[in-house]
């Protein structure tokens, strides 16, 4: 029985029929991946009038898809803060916390991070921001709540 898999195994790598089904997957989680960025590049920045992405705090290149099982997916971002010291870096965590919680049609499981070396408090922030309760209390406080609202609300609203 193991022969006719290794030789079946074998036919498909040669034939090309394994990296037909390996394109289909990396094309389908680029498209989970663009739909998440769509959700996420609107996020308004907590002090200044742009979008996260006009800020380049987000781009495509910072979402990353993987597929965990059936139509459930593992979502990896990993934003910039425009400056080593944000003071709100863990602000705009948790705008992206709840602009994907709340918008993406699919199962997943989020994991946010700031970008290794763009802030200098990044392994104490990544640590509140992927703590699922600090999530909570903080979105309990009514004054962080409508700056988060603020954040994640799109213009047309």
């Amino acid at each position: 029985m193991e022969l006719v898999f290794g030789l079946l195994n074998r036919v498909r790598i040669v034939t090309g029929l394994s990296d037909l089904t390996n394109d289909k997957r990396s094309n389908k989680m680029e498209e989970k991946a663009l739909e998440v960025y769509d959700v996420i590049r609107t996020i308004r920045d907590p002090e200044k009038p742009n979008t996260l992405e006009e800020l380049d705090v987000v781009t495509e290149k910072c979402v990353c898809v993987q597929e965990l099982g059936d139509e459930e997916y593992l979502i990896i971002i990993k934003f910039s803060p425009t400056v080593p010291h944000c003071s709100l870096a863990t602000l705009i965590g948790l705008c992206l916390q709840v602009k994907l919680q709340r918008c993406l049609p699919f199962k997943h499981k989020l994991e946010i991070y700031i970008t290794e070396g763009t802030h200098s408090t990044e392994e104490d922030i990544n640590k509140q921001i992927n703590d699922k309760e600090r999530v909570a209390a903080a979105m309990e406080n009514p004054n962080l709540r409508e700056i988060v609202e603020q954040c994640v609300t799109e213009p047309d609203d």
